[in-house]
Protein backbone atom coordinates (compact mmCIF):
# COMPACT_ATOMS: atom_id res chain seq x y z
CA UNK A 1 0.00 0.00 0.00
CA UNK A 2 1.94 2.83 -1.05
CA UNK A 3 1.86 6.03 1.00
CA UNK A 4 0.10 4.00 4.16
CA UNK A 5 1.53 5.06 7.44
CA UNK A 6 3.71 2.87 9.55
CA UNK A 7 0.41 1.73 11.64
CA UNK A 8 -1.70 1.08 8.65
CA UNK A 9 0.56 -0.47 6.89
CA UNK A 10 1.42 -2.97 9.85
CA UNK A 11 -2.22 -3.26 10.35
CA UNK A 12 -3.52 -5.14 7.29
CA UNK A 13 -0.78 -6.83 4.75
CA UNK A 14 -1.08 -5.80 1.23
CA UNK A 15 -3.75 -8.80 0.57
CA UNK A 16 -5.63 -9.76 -3.17
CA UNK A 17 -9.45 -9.04 -2.92
CA UNK A 18 -9.67 -12.73 -2.85
CA UNK A 19 -8.84 -12.76 0.64
CA UNK A 20 -10.30 -9.46 2.10
CA UNK A 21 -10.61 -9.54 5.91
CA UNK A 22 -14.16 -9.37 7.72
CA UNK A 23 -14.60 -8.31 10.94
CA UNK A 24 -18.14 -8.89 12.47
CA UNK A 25 -19.95 -5.82 14.84
CA UNK A 26 -22.54 -7.30 16.99
CA UNK A 27 -24.47 -6.37 19.94
CA UNK A 28 -27.59 -5.38 21.63
CA UNK A 29 -30.27 -2.02 21.11
CA UNK A 30 -28.08 1.17 22.12
CA UNK A 31 -24.36 -0.84 23.18
CA UNK A 32 -22.36 1.52 20.79
CA UNK A 33 -21.73 -0.36 17.67
CA UNK A 34 -22.20 2.67 15.63
CA UNK A 35 -19.93 4.74 17.34
CA UNK A 36 -16.86 2.16 17.60
CA UNK A 37 -17.69 2.04 13.52
CA UNK A 38 -17.43 5.90 13.42
CA UNK A 39 -14.31 5.37 15.39
CA UNK A 40 -13.21 3.00 13.10
CA UNK A 41 -14.17 5.44 10.06
CA UNK A 42 -12.34 8.30 11.63
CA UNK A 43 -8.99 6.59 12.51
CA UNK A 44 -8.80 4.30 9.70
CA UNK A 45 -4.97 6.42 8.23
CA UNK A 46 -4.80 5.27 4.85
CA UNK A 47 -7.13 2.16 4.61
CA UNK A 48 -9.87 2.13 2.24
CA UNK A 49 -12.96 0.44 4.45
CA UNK A 50 -16.27 -1.05 3.33
CA UNK A 51 -19.18 -0.74 5.87
CA UNK A 52 -22.28 -2.61 5.60
CA UNK A 53 -25.47 -1.91 7.57
CA UNK A 54 -29.15 -2.45 7.64
CA UNK A 55 -29.58 1.80 7.71
CA UNK A 56 -27.35 4.42 6.30
CA UNK A 57 -29.26 6.42 9.22
CA UNK A 58 -26.88 4.47 11.89
CA UNK A 59 -23.84 5.99 10.58
CA UNK A 60 -22.92 9.61 11.29
CA UNK A 61 -21.76 10.53 7.48
CA UNK A 62 -20.63 14.25 7.55
CA UNK A 63 -22.63 15.26 4.42
CA UNK A 64 -19.39 16.94 3.46
CA UNK A 65 -17.86 13.84 3.46
CA UNK A 66 -20.52 12.38 1.01
CA UNK A 67 -19.55 12.29 -2.81
CA UNK A 68 -22.12 10.02 -4.40
CA UNK A 69 -24.69 7.94 -3.53
CA UNK A 70 -26.25 5.02 -5.76
CA UNK A 71 -28.91 3.06 -4.57
CA UNK A 72 -28.20 1.59 -1.68
CA UNK A 73 -24.80 2.95 -2.16
CA UNK A 74 -22.54 5.67 -0.44
CA UNK A 75 -19.25 6.99 -1.43
CA UNK A 76 -17.09 8.55 1.21
CA UNK A 77 -14.62 11.35 0.39
CA UNK A 78 -11.90 9.69 2.21
CA UNK A 79 -12.09 6.54 0.29
CA UNK A 80 -14.42 4.24 2.25
CA UNK A 81 -17.79 3.84 0.84
CA UNK A 82 -21.31 2.35 2.68
CA UNK A 83 -23.48 -0.40 1.77
CA UNK A 84 -27.01 -1.16 2.93
CA UNK A 85 -28.06 -5.04 3.16
CA UNK A 86 -31.05 -4.46 1.61
CA UNK A 87 -31.66 -6.97 -1.11
CA UNK A 88 -29.15 -9.52 1.30
CA UNK A 89 -25.88 -9.82 2.94
CA UNK A 90 -24.43 -12.17 0.08
CA UNK A 91 -25.44 -9.67 -2.23
CA UNK A 92 -23.93 -6.68 -0.72
CA UNK A 93 -20.39 -8.56 -0.34
CA UNK A 94 -20.51 -9.02 -3.99
CA UNK A 95 -21.01 -5.30 -4.69
CA UNK A 96 -17.97 -4.37 -2.96
CA UNK A 97 -15.65 -7.30 -4.15
CA UNK A 98 -16.65 -6.09 -7.81
CA UNK A 99 -16.04 -2.44 -7.35
CA UNK A 100 -13.23 -1.72 -9.90
CA UNK A 101 -11.33 0.25 -7.10
CA UNK A 102 -9.64 -1.04 -4.31
CA UNK A 103 -11.15 -2.14 -0.99
CA UNK A 104 -8.52 -3.07 1.80
CA UNK A 105 -11.01 -4.15 4.37
CA UNK A 106 -15.05 -4.88 5.35
CA UNK A 107 -16.26 -4.32 8.36
CA UNK A 108 -20.90 -5.35 9.24
CA UNK A 109 -23.03 -4.13 11.61
CA UNK A 110 -25.80 -5.87 12.64
CA UNK A 111 -28.87 -5.09 14.08
CA UNK A 112 -28.88 -4.86 17.94
CA UNK A 113 -31.38 -8.27 18.05
CA UNK A 114 -29.32 -10.46 15.77
CA UNK A 115 -27.90 -13.73 16.08
CA UNK A 116 -24.81 -12.94 14.56
CA UNK A 117 -23.87 -17.14 13.53
CA UNK A 118 -26.39 -17.01 10.33
CA UNK A 119 -23.87 -13.79 9.28
CA UNK A 120 -20.69 -15.61 10.19
CA UNK A 121 -21.69 -18.80 8.31
CA UNK A 122 -23.06 -16.76 5.60
CA UNK A 123 -19.02 -16.19 5.08
CA UNK A 124 -17.85 -19.50 6.15
CA UNK A 125 -20.11 -21.46 4.62
CA UNK A 126 -21.33 -20.19 1.22
CA UNK A 127 -19.15 -19.39 -1.62
CA UNK A 128 -18.15 -16.04 0.32
CA UNK A 129 -15.40 -18.72 1.63
CA UNK A 130 -13.24 -18.32 -0.93
CA UNK A 131 -13.47 -14.37 -1.80
CA UNK A 132 -12.95 -13.36 2.24
CA UNK A 133 -11.01 -14.51 5.35
CA UNK A 134 -13.35 -13.63 8.73
CA UNK A 135 -11.13 -12.08 10.81
CA UNK A 136 -13.23 -11.56 13.93
CA UNK A 137 -16.77 -10.89 15.76
CA UNK A 138 -16.35 -8.31 18.17
CA UNK A 139 -19.58 -7.78 20.43
CA UNK A 140 -20.12 -4.44 22.16
CA UNK A 141 -21.58 -4.27 25.93
CA UNK A 142 -23.08 -1.44 27.70
CA UNK A 143 -21.09 -1.51 30.99
CA UNK A 144 -24.01 0.33 32.56
CA UNK A 145 -26.83 -1.50 31.27
CA UNK A 146 -25.91 -4.90 30.52
CA UNK A 147 -27.54 -7.14 33.50
CA UNK A 148 -26.82 -11.33 33.06
CA UNK A 149 -30.66 -11.68 32.18
CA UNK A 150 -30.47 -8.95 29.99
CA UNK A 151 -33.92 -8.26 28.56
CA UNK A 152 -34.46 -11.91 28.41
CA UNK A 153 -32.94 -11.88 25.14
CA UNK A 154 -31.80 -15.04 23.28
CA UNK A 155 -29.95 -12.98 21.34
CA UNK A 156 -27.96 -10.93 23.63
CA UNK A 157 -26.76 -14.17 25.22
CA UNK A 158 -25.30 -15.57 21.55
CA UNK A 159 -23.92 -12.07 20.54
CA UNK A 160 -21.63 -12.79 23.42
CA UNK A 161 -20.87 -16.13 22.77
CA UNK A 162 -20.19 -16.01 19.02
CA UNK A 163 -18.12 -12.91 20.00
CA UNK A 164 -14.43 -13.20 19.50
CA UNK A 165 -13.82 -10.43 21.72
CA UNK A 166 -15.97 -8.34 23.99
CA UNK A 167 -15.38 -4.45 24.22
CA UNK A 168 -16.81 -3.02 27.22
CA UNK A 169 -17.82 0.00 26.25
CA UNK A 170 -19.42 2.92 28.49
CA UNK A 171 -17.36 2.66 31.11
CA UNK A 172 -17.38 5.69 32.34
CA UNK A 173 -21.10 5.04 33.36
CA UNK A 174 -20.29 2.20 35.29
CA UNK A 175 -19.17 1.86 39.08
CA UNK A 176 -15.58 -0.55 39.05
CA UNK A 177 -17.64 -3.48 40.82
CA UNK A 178 -19.78 -3.80 38.19
CA UNK A 179 -17.45 -4.17 35.65
CA UNK A 180 -15.76 -6.96 37.65
CA UNK A 181 -18.77 -8.46 37.41
CA UNK A 182 -19.75 -8.37 33.99
CA UNK A 183 -16.11 -9.33 32.65
CA UNK A 184 -16.81 -12.76 35.46
CA UNK A 185 -20.23 -13.36 34.08
CA UNK A 186 -18.89 -13.03 29.88
CA UNK A 187 -16.31 -15.47 30.95
CA UNK A 188 -19.04 -17.91 32.28
CA UNK A 189 -20.81 -16.96 28.47
CA UNK A 190 -17.26 -17.10 26.54
CA UNK A 191 -14.42 -18.85 27.92
CA UNK A 192 -11.13 -17.25 27.70
CA UNK A 193 -13.02 -14.20 25.95
CA UNK A 194 -10.37 -11.08 25.19
CA UNK A 195 -12.23 -8.16 26.89
CA UNK A 196 -11.43 -5.15 25.99
CA UNK A 197 -12.75 -1.55 27.98
CA UNK A 198 -13.83 1.19 25.96
CA UNK A 199 -15.74 4.67 26.34
CA UNK A 200 -17.21 5.76 23.34
CA UNK A 201 -16.23 3.07 21.25
CA UNK A 202 -12.29 4.66 21.51
CA UNK A 203 -10.46 1.33 20.75
CA UNK A 204 -6.95 1.25 18.58
CA UNK A 205 -7.52 -0.45 15.91
CA UNK A 206 -4.71 -2.46 15.66
CA UNK A 207 -6.34 -4.26 18.70
CA UNK A 208 -9.33 -5.09 16.78
CA UNK A 209 -8.36 -5.22 12.98
CA UNK A 210 -6.36 -7.19 11.39
CA UNK A 211 -6.46 -9.97 14.84
CA UNK A 212 -7.32 -13.08 13.37
CA UNK A 213 -9.44 -14.25 16.10
CA UNK A 214 -12.35 -16.43 14.42
CA UNK A 215 -11.63 -19.91 15.09
CA UNK A 216 -13.31 -20.66 11.63
CA UNK A 217 -12.59 -24.30 11.99
CA UNK A 218 -15.13 -24.83 14.74
CA UNK A 219 -18.06 -23.57 12.74
CA UNK A 220 -17.15 -26.30 9.93
CA UNK A 221 -20.26 -28.55 12.07
CA UNK A 222 -22.60 -25.96 10.38
CA UNK A 223 -21.33 -25.61 7.11
CA UNK A 224 -23.88 -28.32 5.87
CA UNK A 225 -26.89 -26.69 7.16
CA UNK A 226 -25.76 -23.69 5.18
CA UNK A 227 -23.87 -24.93 2.29
CA UNK A 228 -25.31 -22.99 -0.80
CA UNK A 229 -22.97 -22.14 -3.01
CA UNK A 230 -24.49 -20.00 -5.70
CA UNK A 231 -23.03 -19.26 -9.55
CA UNK A 232 -22.60 -15.56 -9.70
CA UNK A 233 -21.31 -14.70 -13.04
CA UNK A 234 -19.85 -11.45 -12.20
CA UNK A 235 -21.85 -9.25 -14.50
CA UNK A 236 -25.22 -9.46 -12.59
CA UNK A 237 -28.13 -7.43 -11.46
CA UNK A 238 -27.83 -8.38 -7.89
CA UNK A 239 -32.10 -9.63 -8.47
CA UNK A 240 -31.32 -12.88 -6.26
CA UNK A 241 -32.37 -12.34 -2.28
CA UNK A 242 -31.54 -14.95 -0.52
CA UNK A 243 -29.67 -14.69 3.33
CA UNK A 244 -32.23 -12.38 4.26
CA UNK A 245 -30.80 -12.73 8.01
CA UNK A 246 -31.26 -9.47 9.62
CA UNK A 247 -34.93 -8.63 9.80
CA UNK A 248 -36.43 -11.78 11.20
CA UNK A 249 -35.00 -11.21 14.89
CA UNK A 250 -36.99 -8.55 16.00
CA UNK A 251 -39.79 -11.36 16.38
CA UNK A 252 -37.92 -14.07 17.66
CA UNK A 253 -37.28 -12.39 20.77
CA UNK A 254 -40.65 -10.51 21.00
CA UNK A 255 -39.15 -6.85 20.11
CA UNK A 256 -41.36 -4.62 17.76
CA UNK A 257 -39.88 -1.74 16.15
CA UNK A 258 -42.62 1.50 15.86
CA UNK A 259 -41.86 4.43 13.16
CA UNK A 260 -43.54 7.97 13.53
CA UNK A 261 -43.58 10.31 10.84
CA UNK A 262 -44.89 13.76 10.62
CA UNK A 263 -44.53 16.91 8.51
CA UNK A 264 -45.70 18.94 11.43
CA UNK A 265 -43.49 19.67 13.97
CA UNK A 266 -43.07 18.75 18.02
CA UNK A 267 -43.49 21.23 20.82
CA UNK A 268 -40.59 20.74 22.62
CA UNK A 269 -42.01 21.41 26.05
CA UNK A 270 -44.47 18.37 25.05
CA UNK A 271 -42.06 16.08 23.69
CA UNK A 272 -39.85 16.25 26.82
CA UNK A 273 -42.97 15.85 28.66
CA UNK A 274 -43.53 12.46 26.99
CA UNK A 275 -40.26 11.48 27.47
CA UNK A 276 -39.44 11.66 31.23
CA UNK A 277 -43.02 11.16 31.93
CA UNK A 278 -45.55 9.05 29.56
CA UNK A 279 -42.66 6.45 27.37
CA UNK A 280 -43.41 3.47 28.01
CA UNK A 281 -40.75 1.39 30.01
CA UNK A 282 -41.10 -1.38 27.44
CA UNK A 283 -38.91 0.88 25.09
CA UNK A 284 -35.01 -0.44 24.85
CA UNK A 285 -34.07 1.93 21.87
CA UNK A 286 -35.04 5.03 19.89
CA UNK A 287 -33.61 7.43 17.07
CA UNK A 288 -34.80 9.81 14.92
CA UNK A 289 -34.59 13.43 13.37
CA UNK A 290 -36.35 16.11 15.24
CA UNK A 291 -38.00 19.08 14.55
CA UNK A 292 -39.39 21.42 17.13
CA UNK A 293 -41.58 24.78 16.41
CA UNK A 294 -38.84 26.57 18.70
CA UNK A 295 -35.60 26.13 16.11
CA UNK A 296 -35.45 26.36 12.29
CA UNK A 297 -32.41 23.28 12.62
CA UNK A 298 -33.51 19.83 12.98
CA UNK A 299 -32.28 17.71 15.82
CA UNK A 300 -30.73 14.78 15.98
CA UNK A 301 -32.25 11.93 18.87
CA UNK A 302 -30.86 9.28 20.71
CA UNK A 303 -32.66 7.11 23.69
CA UNK A 304 -30.85 3.95 25.10
CA UNK A 305 -32.21 2.38 27.97
CA UNK A 306 -32.95 5.10 30.46
CA UNK A 307 -30.75 7.49 28.75
CA UNK A 308 -31.36 10.02 26.21
CA UNK A 309 -29.36 12.45 23.94
CA UNK A 310 -30.69 15.62 21.83
CA UNK A 311 -28.40 17.40 19.63
CA UNK A 312 -28.39 19.72 16.99
CA UNK A 313 -28.42 18.64 13.36
CA UNK A 314 -27.11 21.77 11.70
CA UNK A 315 -25.57 19.54 8.39
CA UNK A 316 -29.62 18.43 8.05
CA UNK A 317 -31.94 19.91 6.08
CA UNK A 318 -35.21 20.32 7.58
CA UNK A 319 -37.99 17.97 6.39
CA UNK A 320 -40.06 16.23 8.81
CA UNK A 321 -40.03 14.39 12.13
CA UNK A 322 -39.03 10.94 11.85
CA UNK A 323 -38.57 8.73 14.75
CA UNK A 324 -38.27 4.96 15.60
CA UNK A 325 -38.89 3.11 18.93
CA UNK A 326 -37.87 -0.52 19.70
CA UNK A 327 -38.72 -2.48 22.28
CA UNK A 328 -40.88 -4.97 23.84
CA UNK A 329 -44.80 -5.08 24.30
CA UNK A 330 -45.23 -1.73 22.87
CA UNK A 331 -48.52 -0.63 21.97
CA UNK A 332 -48.43 1.37 19.18
CA UNK A 333 -51.28 2.64 18.34
CA UNK A 334 -50.96 4.81 22.15
CA UNK A 335 -46.87 5.49 21.38
CA UNK A 336 -48.15 7.32 18.16
CA UNK A 337 -51.49 8.92 19.80
CA UNK A 338 -49.14 10.66 22.48
CA UNK A 339 -46.46 11.36 19.73
CA UNK A 340 -49.39 13.47 17.95
CA UNK A 341 -50.33 14.99 21.29
CA UNK A 342 -46.56 16.71 20.73
CA UNK A 343 -47.41 18.27 17.38
CA UNK A 344 -47.70 22.07 16.81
Amino acid sequence: MTGATQSSSALIPDLPKRGMPVTIITGFLGSGKTTLLNQILENKHNLKIAVLVNEFGDINIDSQLLVSTDDDMVELSNGCICCTINEGLVDAVYRVLERSDRIDYMVIETTGVADPLPIILTFLGTELRDLTNLDSVIGVVDSESFTPDHFDSEAALKQISYSDMIILNKTDLATAEKLQELEAYISTVKRGARIIRSEYGRVPLPLILDVGLTPTEEYQDHDHDHDHDHDHDHDHDHDHHHHHHHSDHLANDGFVSIAFESDRPFDVKKFEQFLTEKMPTGVFRAKGILWFSESEIPYIFQLSGPRYDIQLGETLRKSKNQVVFIGRHLNSEEIKQQLNSCLV
